[in-house]
């Protein structure tokens, strides 16, 4: 089941009112990494188009699953900041937040009258977190932008895939949620710089650049050197062997030898001792160079051992491997077991749901995924009647289309 906090010490955002206003996928998904540590999030959507993700994906009973990790630990409500009401709504809530996210095209705010200038006027001490594409100014600012455009400007789809093949993007979001990270990174680092200043502050997060950051050191090699990594599908080009190898039983492993003892313990392993011994074999970048002839000893030897017999030797070798995983193996796989990484979690619309934990463990304050994704504006009413709403304001701004 999904990590309870102790019943002697508070979650440690407990107290964190942070109003997600953000859409698909990076800005969201950073709220619900505060959420999970206990921070009160609400999730505003418009009345009348919620968010996309609920319905991205796979649907049980007409029911987006993925919306029920996303929305995870936090209230919903609904709201249109177009709207002179939904406006004058948010400088309300604003007032009383921590935190707001948001990933709407620069100027949107602005134009809604929900600019900085507004926000931090009602609440000097609000953080701002603004997640786009390109960052809020600059050429390419005012385009839209994708985690896919992030994955192929970065760099990262060009050294991606087989050398003789396209450059491969991921099947999944994986620069929106790098650019989550970082944002609910940046989230934290503005609220602890509040405790010193008193003041909140903006944060610009460009999802191209995060990106970036989990490249290593490509800009530097091209700035010294002026090298450009290509393709390499599994290998490396800092050392090998290291690939993936099809086992007896038809299954795959995976191996890394980015330190020096654990290559010579695989070449040991599959019977090649006298490779260790050749001049090249000293360093990564040296037997990077000799692939071939290394993949060769490797894949040879696996070829002829199961998946089972290859993660036993390598273990009692105190070799590097893995088994190639697809979601299947991860949800029995012992280790996750063990973490619980896949846990748990009551859903009032679908019964007892898995899905993944929340990211760390804390031995003290741990984070636990108090509810999944609730429904589309579940929270209205309850979340304005706190910040101050009578039932008469509430109905008018029903009246208006607002919420």
């Amino acid at each position: 089941m999904s990590r309870p906090a102790t019943d002697s010490a508070a979650p440690p955002l407990q107290g964190l009112r942070v109003l997600d206003i953000a859409t698909l996928f990076a800005g969201p998904l950073a709220a619900m990494m505060l959420g999970d540590f206990g921070a009160d999030v609400v999730k505003i959507e418009h009345p009348r188009q919620p968010d996309p993700s609920r319905g991205h994906g796979p649907a049980k009973d007409g029911v987006g699953l993925w919306w029920k990790v996303l929305g995870r630990n936090k209230r919903t409500i609904t709201l249109d900041l177009s709207t002179h009401g939904g406006r004058d709504t948010l400088l309300r809530l604003a007032a009383d937040a921590d935190v707001i996210v948001e990933n709407f095209r620069p100027g949107t705010l602005e134009r809604w009258g929900l600019g900085w200038e507004e926000l931090s006027t009602v609440n000097p001490q609000l953080v701002l977190a603004r997640v786009t594409g390109f960052g809020q100014f600059g050429p390419y600012s005012h385009r839209p932008g994708f985690g896919t455009l992030a994955e192929a400007m970065s760099g990262f789809a060009s050294i991606t895939g087989e050398p003789d093949g396209p450059p491969t993007l991921p099947p999944f979001g994986l620069a929106d949620s790098i650019a989550a990270l970082a944002t609910a990174y940046a989230v934290m680092t503005a609220l602890t710089a509040r405790t010193t200043t008193g003041r909140g502050q903006v944060i610009d997060m460009a999802i191209i650049e995060p990106m970036l950051s989990v490249i290593g050191p490509h800009p530097l090699w091209y700035d010294q050197l002026g090298y450009v990594q290509p393709r390499t599908g599994n290998r490396s080009r800092n050392n090998a062997p290291r690939n993936t190898y099809r086992t007896a039983d038809g299954s795959w492993v995976a191996v890394s030898t980015s330190a020096q003892s654990i290559a010579e313990r695989v070449m040991r392993l599959v019977g090649r001792p006298e490779l260790i011994d050749e001049p090249w074999f000293a360093d990564g970048t040296g037997r990077a160079a000799h692939a071939d002839v290394l993949d060769e000893a490797v894949g040879s030897w696996i070829a002829r051992h199961t998946r089972d017999e290859a993660m036993a030797a390598f273990e009692k070798a105190e070799a590097a491997i893995a088994p190639v995983y697809d979601i299947r193996d991860v949800m029995t796989d012992p280790q996750y077991r063990a973490l619980d990484t896949i846990t748990e979690v009551p859903d009032p619309e679908l019964g007892p749901i898995r899905m993944q934990n929340v990211l760390f463990r804390l031995s003290e304050t741990p984070g636990a995924i108090r509810w999944t994704g609730r429904p589309h504006g579940a929270d209205t009413a309850e979340v304005l009647a706190e910040a101050g709403l009578t039932p008469a304001e509430i109905g008018a701004l029903r009246g208006e289309g607002a919420v």
